[in-house]
């Protein structure tokens, strides 16, 4: 959500989600806009979270028996979005780096290593990368630049400062090679980590966490009629012209409030099954819905799907996926499958195979809300799909980034719990509306078993007379299943 001071009065205010255009003060009652220029891209192109970590300066911990302290902060950004760099201070008295990117966090150090490295512009993504006898795989290769400091930091920085970074991985293990300064690269190896595991004390707590995710840079205004300065009332598709209920003038279409009034009845019309803004106790933590985007594949058996993105202040992100076979929950995962981008085939996780079940290029076609990176329209990923019984994982490739998550399929009635949204299976219909099918098909089943058997059991009614029983009993109990479920 975006938190606003109200212009009338000064409380605070909240937007229900990135993707709302107005709210209303609880306390003046003022109807608040956004300006125009806020939203000129919704539906097209989601907002970027910014300050969302749980880490501040003075949050300490310990990894690999060594206690720590953040003592200063990097904040760097990208084409797509922003990443942090905490730098830390070890008890013994060593010092590294804390990397805090998309709800991802690695633990890294300088090291020296033996072989030459590739230059910058040569590396590609998931091509194999040999330091200290260990391939590793390009995950990011990303140009940034700084935006903030804070704190204590090892070197001086400032706005605007430039760094040319790519980030490796291998299993757990984690590679940054710094072209910042040079063609020879600095390099920063260490381990990927949860906040658990680096037993992480002095974080941000939730109040903190949602206010800095939820700081708008934009401007608001509130709704007044512009002849009277009466309020005026407005409902996002449904009030279809707005008049003032006190002096009648109209609002000018051509305005910039009617434009920013315009995007709020388009983003009303893009229909989910989960509104954005809703939210749901999940596993003991509130999350709330930051953003969705719909995707598509192209040509032949071309599907559509949903993506919602949920986020925690003190869980970090999932996702959920709703697609015609149902809705699945998705993890980034921190550790990456064993896995040869030569052979492809298999990818193995926590001591699991995953043989490779699919490959598809994936568009982005509407985006809505907020994500922990830029989304727009338009956006395409490369997917390979690899299965087995106990779930997915997905490897998505674009020139500059690689990800792995890892699915499994959720209950139907586990979205209607959290979020009291009817659940549905395959291709939309609900378990109460399967049912009657299979009981039906079962009734004819019966009446058909009993035309052929006729004429035997006038006949020869002991056996025959057996077999009808026991079809019986079978399609009674299907039916009883059916409607149990």
């Amino acid at each position: 959500m975006h938190i606003v001071s109200c212009p009338s009065c000064g409380a605070e205010v909240r937007f229900r989600s990135h993707a709302a255009v107005m709210a209303v003060c609880e306390f003046c009652r003022a109807t608040l806009l956004k300006d125009a220029e806020s939203v000129k891209n919704l539906g097209t192109m989601s907002s970027v979270l910014e300050d969302y970590s749980p880490i501040q300066i003075g949050t300490c911990g310990m990894l690999g028996g060594r206690n720590f302290t953040v003592v200063g902060r990097i904040q760097l950004r990208y084409a797509q979005g922003m990443w942090n760099e905490w730098y830390v201070l070890y008890g013994d008295g060593g010092n590294g780096w804390l990397g805090d990117s998309s709800g991802q966090f690695t633990m890294t150090g300088e090291r020296k290593v033996q072989e030459a490295l590739p230059a910058f512009e040569t590396l590609r993504i998931a091509q194999p990368v040999r330091i200290n006898g260990e391939n590793f795989l390009p995950a990011e290769i990303r140009t940034a630049e700084c935006i903030a400091g804070q704190g204590e930091l090892p070197f001086r920085v400032g706005e605007g400062w430039r760094i040319r970074v790519a980030d490796l991985r291998n299993d757990e293990a984690f590679v940054t090679l710094d072209y910042t300064d040079g063609e020879v690269p600095l390099v920063y190896s260490g381990v990927a980590v949860t906040l658990n595991e680096m037993r992480c004390q002095l974080l941000r707590d939730d109040d903190q966490v949602k206010a800095g995710a939820g700081r708008f840079r934009g401007k608001v205004d509130a709704l007044d009629c512009p002849s009277c300065g009466s309020a005026i009332k407005y409902l996002p598709g449904i009030t279809a012209t707005l008049i003032c209920p006190s002096c009648k003038a109209q609002l000018d279409a051509s305005g910039p409030q009617a434009s920013v009034l315009a995007a709020g009845t388009k983003m009303a019309a893009m229909h989910t099954t989960i509104e954005l803004g809703a939210t749901a106790n999940i596993r003991g933590s509130q999350h709330t819905v930051i953003g969705a985007m719909v995707r598509t594949t192209s040509g032949a058996g071309a599907s559509k799907w949903t993506e919602y993105l949920l986020f925690s202040a003190r869980r970090g992100f999932f996702w959920l996926v709703e697609t015609n076979a149902g809705w699945f929950q998705a993890q980034v995962m921190h550790r990456w499958p064993v896995w040869n981008p030569a052979a492809g085939d298999v990818a193995r996780a926590d001591n699991l195979d995953y043989g490779k079940s699919d490959s598809y290029l994936a568009t982005v076609v509407a985006a809505a809300g907020a994500f922990n990176w830029r989304v727009s329209v338009g956006d395409q990923v490369f997917v390979t799909e690899y299965e087995n019984t106990s779930g997915t994982l997905a490897a998505e490739t674009t020139r500059e980034e690689m990800t792995w998550s890892r699915s499994t399929r959720l209950a139907s009635d586990q979205i209607k719990t959290w979020f009291g949204v009817a659940p549905k299976t395959v291709e939309g219909l609900t378990d109460s509306e399967i049912a009657p099918k299979v009981s039906g098909t079962l009734q004819k089943f019966f009446w058909w078993l009993l035309g052929l058997n006729f004429i035997p059991l006038i006949f020869n009614f002991g056996e025959t007379a057996f077999t009808l029983f026991v079809a019986m009993i079978f399609i009674c109990g299907m039916t009883f299943d059916d409607g149990d479920k």
